[in-house]
């Protein structure tokens, strides 16, 4: 009897190969050829789920987006304070801070998602920003049930000073620890006490 094959489970790990070929060398040098031999398969299955890079590339993009968001809803859970903004919002926020292996490739692909992106139209735009622009709303909406005067200024001030944190972190300018209490001296000015 012919073994009965899980196509979403295949497309994940194929997905999941990408995500950690770019973890190691670089989205920039990731080819269906790598993917392949990351993954353990031929060119052409690889080929068989993706017809092209490019939609290969926007699948682990999404897989990377979701990834994300299920580490931003356990650390908010972690929390234990889900009506606390501050709280929701300082563990959100968080995240951005590369502080373990898996958080660092995150960051360091999603970078260079970001710098791909500039220059890719396909990659670029809604596909892109998505994640982003959703995550700005959500916080947004903690920080008005907060009684910021201006709540979406003040999450893109917020999600910017989280994500030049988080690169910091990446160029090992400062440390997770250092970039973690500047993030927390900032919701302190945010969150007045």
């Amino acid at each position: 009897m012919p073994k009965l094959v899980d196509h979403e489970e295949r497309r994940a790990h194929i997905i999941d190969a990408l995500l950690r070929s770019a973890a190691s060398s670089g989205l920039h040098s990731v080819t269906m050829r790598s993917v392949a031999i990351e993954a353990g398969v031929s060119v052409r299955l690889v080929q068989y789920y993706f017809d092209t890079k490019e939609q290969l590339l926007l699948a682990a993009m999404t897989r990377l987006a979701t990834r994300m968001g299920e580490r931003v809803q356990h650390r908010v859970r972690a929390t234990g304070a889900s009506s606390d903004p501050r709280a929701v919002v300082e563990a959100v926020l968080l995240e951005a801070v590369p502080t373990d292996e898996e958080s660092r490739a995150f960051h360091l692909i999603y970078t260079e998602y970001a710098v791909l992106s500039v220059t890719d139209p396909a990659l670029g735009g809604q596909p892109f920003l998505a994640a982003p622009d959703e995550m700005e709303a959500f916080l947004a909406a903690q920080l008005a049930a907060a009684g910021a005067a201006d709540p979406r200024q003040e999450a893109v001030v917020l999600l910017a000073v989280s994500a030049g944190l988080g690169l910091s972190v990446l160029l090992d300018q400062r440390t997770a620890e250092d970039a973690t209490a500047v993030l927390r001296y900032h919701l302190g000015r945010v969150f007045p006490a």
